[in-house]
């Protein structure tokens, strides 16, 4: 039986073609799973809340990890190999996202310290195979993780979600990353799922120890994969609570519970407003 992955069907420039590219423009399915996953990935990357940052896109594809973090007010550089890809995210029409031309595995372009944070949806994989006769995935991991670790900042994250082959991949992955300087580890979401569990390897820029978050079960009060407690509206966008409501503080500590951090118990007097009274 022929295998169904993408990365043993051809190289990512030449799977990724005009036909392939314009899914990500049509299938809504196809969408509502990027838009998640990388609203998810954003969420690990434990962002200040409130507070625009410069995030790096590896493997931007045709923009859909771009608009939600266009959405969440950030600013991000997205890249790609596949020319076809890129000029569909061009025609989306980016109002605070550049897009380049790369090839990961031949190292991030950028000088030291220029990013925030970094995420990836479904790209990482495809390092793994050697698609030329000058290919060692090996190297090109390295090469690629080296450079990412010097172009953040140090104390930010990168977060991968990833499809992984077998355990095999996940090592070489996780070794090239520890060795290029990186700390972290893998987070699984929805173990126990056949269809909901996902992977993302979340890798620490030096600076300070920082705590791994933990994978959401479906006892997190989660019935929904990746979806906050906000109603979604008829245009797809999150309705938001009011700012500094009881249910925005809420959803606030729930973020934060989610991105591995210490916050206290909610309680009756949570968002309780104090009277200017002494």
């Amino acid at each position: 039986m022929a295998s169904r992955r993408p990365e043993h069907s051809a190289p990512p420039e030449i799977f990724y073609n005009d036909s392939e590219a314009i899914k990500y423009t049509t299938n809504s399915r196809m969408i509502a799973i990027q838009a998640q996953m990388s609203g998810r990935a954003i969420e690990l990357l434990a962002l200040p809340d409130d507070s625009p940052r410069l995030i790096l896109d590896l493997g931007c594809g045709s923009g859909l990890s771009g608009q939600v973090l266009e959405e969440m007010g950030h600013t991000w550089v997205g890249l790609d190999i596949s020319r076809a890809m890129l000029n569909v995210c061009r025609s989306r029409g980016s109002e605070s996202g550049d897009i380049l031309l790369s090839d990961l595995g031949e190292g991030v372009p950028f000088r030291a310290g220029a990013f925030d944070g970094a995420i990836s949806i479904s790209c990482i994989q495809w390092l793994c195979n050697a698609d030329k006769s000058t290919h060692s995935p090996v190297q090109r991991l390295y090469r690629f993780f080296s450079s990412l670790y010097s172009c953040l900042c140090r104390n930010s994250r990168a977060v991968f979600q990833f499809y992984p082959e077998n355990g095999s991949q996940i090592e070489l992955i996780t070794a090239q990353a520890m060795r290029a300087g990186f700390t972290g580890g893998l987070v699984v979401d929805f173990p126990n799922s056949t269809k909901a569990k996902k992977m993302f390897l979340v890798l620490f820029a030096g600076g300070t120890a920082q705590q791994l978050p933990k994978g959401l079960t479906e006892s997190n009060d989660n019935t929904v994969p990746y979806s906050s407690k906000r109603e979604i509206t008829g245009r797809g966008q999150p309705s938001r609570a009011p700012k500094k409501s009881r249910q925005w503080i809420l959803d606030k500590k729930e973020r934060r519970r989610r991105q591995g951090k210490h916050v206290r118990a909610d309680t009756k007097y949570t968002a309780r407003k104090r009277s200017a009274r002494f």
